[in-house]
């Protein structure tokens, strides 16, 4: 770790404010076809598993043929945490330490989850007011709320837990994910803890 990155984690450290415990990432198709992206997301992996109990990523993906291709390879990424890798068929919920999402929008998702709630009530196993937050997050494939996003390259966000994230922390840098260090991860988790979160109030 170089001297800038260790001021950078000794002020983390010594902050008054914790850091996220929920950590998730947001990149796209194209940053994985870049030289070491891979290995990149490994670091990104072992960085963030420093502060936080949960990871996310989602790999934006305009070329839904790409998915099978990039999910081969997700499950395989040295990780030191378990991995959970879903793509946009698959209705289970992610459930390991870090949890991976490609090309699975949110609105698909909050979709999918609105479809099995009606399914169960339609079958008698689950009666419409009964149907409340709780019964959509538990439905959901990604069910646990961020406490950081950071999205690389742009001001820009996807379409991408756009249920959970409602009160998550946003942080844009103009980095691209081929330029992505540790130091941009700790100044997003230092600016993190210099926010002062009021879940919309």
């Amino acid at each position: 770790m170089g001297l800038y990155e260790r001021y950078l984690a000794l002020r983390i450290r010594r902050h008054e404010a914790d850091p996220p415990d929920h950590v998730a990432l947001v990149i796209t198709e194209r940053d994985l076809l870049e030289d070491g992206a891979y290995g990149t997301l490994a670091d990104f992996f072992e960085w963030a598993t420093e502060y936080a109990s949960l990871v996310t990523v989602y790999v934006s993906v305009l070329d839904s043929e790409a998915v099978p291709a990039l999910r081969r390879e997700l499950e395989t990424i040295d990780a030191p945490r378990e991995v959970a890798v879903r793509g946009p068929d698959d209705r289970a919920p992610a459930d390991a330490p870090i949890r991976v999402g490609i090309g699975l929008g949110g609105k698909h998702e909050f979709t999918s989850a609105v479809r099995t709630l009606a399914e169960s009530v339609d079958e008698g196993t689950l009666e419409p007011e009964e149907i409340d937050d709780e019964a959509v997050e538990q439905h959901l494939v990604f069910p646990s709320e961020p406490d950081l996003v950071i999205k690389t390259g742009a001001e820009r966000l996807s379409d991408f837990m756009i249920w959970q994230s409602v009160y998550s922390e946003l942080y844009f840098t103009d980095v691209n994910w081929r330029d992505f260090r540790k130091r941009d991860f700790l100044r997003a988790v230092r600016e993190y803890c210099n926010r002062s979160r009021r879940f919309g109030r």
